[in-house]
C-alpha cells in the first residue's frame, strides 16, 4: 500500500490493550494507580487483575472494550492482504492480557506477515519470554527509562528494576534478540545516566534506543522535562554514525557489542520515512500518531474493512504537527490508549 506521498506502508502497531501495571508520569499522568494495578515486585497480581484506566486521562473512544482475539486477527489479515508485513504488538502493557500469547501465535501464522515484534516494560517478562518465542515474536523492545531501583519505582510509581533485569534475562535466554531498550530521555531524570546506558552496548550487543520527550497526552506541559537527542552526543562524543533504521539514527562505540539509536520526533521528525498506521486496542485505526483522525473499523468485515483500512493510509499526513514553538500533539488521548 502506498500513500498519498508514495510511502510504503507495511508496519502495522496493534495495541492489544490500554491497561498496565505501571503508572509511568509522561505516559499515563499523576492519576493515582487503581487499586489493582500495584504489579511492581513479586507479589505483583496475575495480568487478568490489572486495570490501567482512570478518570482523569482523556475520555476513550467508545469500541465496546477491547478487540477480541478474532478481531485483531481478522483486521490483521485484511492489512497484510493489502501488504503489510511487519506487525508489533503494544499496549498499555502487552503482557497484563491473559491470551497475549495466542494472539501472537495466530498474527504469526497469518500469511504475508514476515516479521512479529513487540514492546513491553519486562515486569512480567520472566513469566512470558518463552512462550512469546514459541508463539512467533521476533525480538523485543522493553521500556526502561533508568537503571536505579529508587529512580524506577520515582518514574512508574510502582515498579521494580529487578523484575526488568530478570525479563531481560529470561528473554535472551529464550533467544528474543537482539533486545532493544527505549529510554525516554527526560532532562533532571535520567541525563546523568546517559553514559551508563551507552555502556551497556559496549558491554551487550542490545540497541539502546534514546527517544525525544513528546508533548502527547500525559507528556503535554513537562516542556522544562525535555531533552534533544544531540544531548546523548554531547554526552559521548566518541559515538560514530552507522546509519538509519527505520526511525532511528544509529551510533556505535568503536569497541561496542551492540548501537546506540536517537529517535527524534521533536528536533528532527522522520515524518518522510514513516511506514505505520497503529490500531488502537478499541478498533480504531489510525493513521498518524498526532493526528487526531480515527478510523472505527472494528465492526467492518471483507472488502468494507479492507478498503476502510486503505482510507486509513490515504488520510496519512505528510508529516506531523511541527512542536516547535510550544505546539503540542493532535492526538486525543494518552499514549497508553494508543500504543507505544
Amino acid at each position: 500500500m502506498k500513500d498519498k506521498f508514495a510511502r510504503e506502508i507495511s508496519y502495522l502497531r496493534i495495541s492489544i490493550t490500554e491497561k498496565c501495571n505501571l503508572r509511568c508520569t509522561y505516559c499515563v499522568g499523576d492519576a493515582p494507580a487503581a487499586a489493582q494495578a500495584d504489579g511492581g515486585d513479586s507479589a505483583a497480581p496475575a495480568p487478568a487483575q490489572v486495570d490501567g484506566g482512570d478518570s482523569a486521562a482523556p475520555a476513550r473512544s467508545d469500541g465496546g472494550g477491547e478487540l477480541t482475539l478474532a478481531e485483531i486477527v481478522e483486521i490483521t489479515e485484511a492489512a497484510a492482504e493489502l501488504g503489510v508485513r511487519k506487525v508489533r504488538i503494544t499496549g498499555g502493557e502487552p503482557l497484563v492480557r491473559p491470551d497475549v500469547a495466542e494472539i501472537c501465535e495466530r498474527l504469526h501464522a497469518i500469511p504475508g506477515i514476515e516479521e512479529l515484534t513487540l514492546t513491553t516494560n519486562g515486569i512480567f517478562l520472566k513469566d512470558y519470554a518463552g512462550k512469546l518465542k514459541a508463539a512467533g515474536v521476533s525480538r523485543l523492545n522493553i521500556s526502561l527509562d533508568t537503571l536505579k531501583e529508587e529512580k524506577y519505582r520515582q518514574i512508574t510509581r510502582c515498579g521494580s528494576l529487578k523484575d526488568v533485569l530478570e525479563g531481560m534475562k529470561a528473554a535472551r535466554d529464550a533467544g528474543l534478540l537482539p533486545l532493544k531498550i527505549n529510554v525516554v530521555l527526560l532532562k533532571g531524570f535520567n541525563d546523568d545516566e546517559i553514559v551508563s546506558f551507552v555502556e551497556l552496548t559496549r558491554r551487550e550487543p542490545v540497541e539502546v534506543r534514546f527517544i525525544e520527550l513528546m508533548p502527547i497526552g500525559a507528556g503535554i506541559g513537562r516542556a522544562e522535562q525535555y531533552l534533544p537527542g544531540e544531548e546523548v552526543l554531547r554526552k559521548v562524543p566518541e559515538l560514530t554514525r552507522q546509519g538509519v533504521s527505520g526511525v532511528a539514527c544509529l551510533y556505535r562505540l568503536a569497541d561496542g557489542l551492540g548501537q546506540v539509536g536517537l529517535i527524534r520526533p521533536v528536533s528532527s521528525h522522520f515524518c518522510a520515512a514513516c511506514n505505520r498506521i497503529r490500531l488502537t486496542s478499541d478498533g480504531h485505526l489510525r493513521p498518524c500518531l498526532h493526528s487526531p483522525e480515527e478510523i472505527d473499523i472494528r465492526y467492518l468485515h471483507g472488502e468494507a474493512l479492507r478498503e476502510a483500512i486503505r482510507e486509513a493510509v490515504l488520510s496519512k499526513p505528510m508529516e506531523h504537527v511541527d512542536f516547535t514553538g510550544g505546539k503540542v500533539s493532535k492526538a486525543a488521548r494518552n499514549m497508553n490508549q494508543i500504543g507505544g
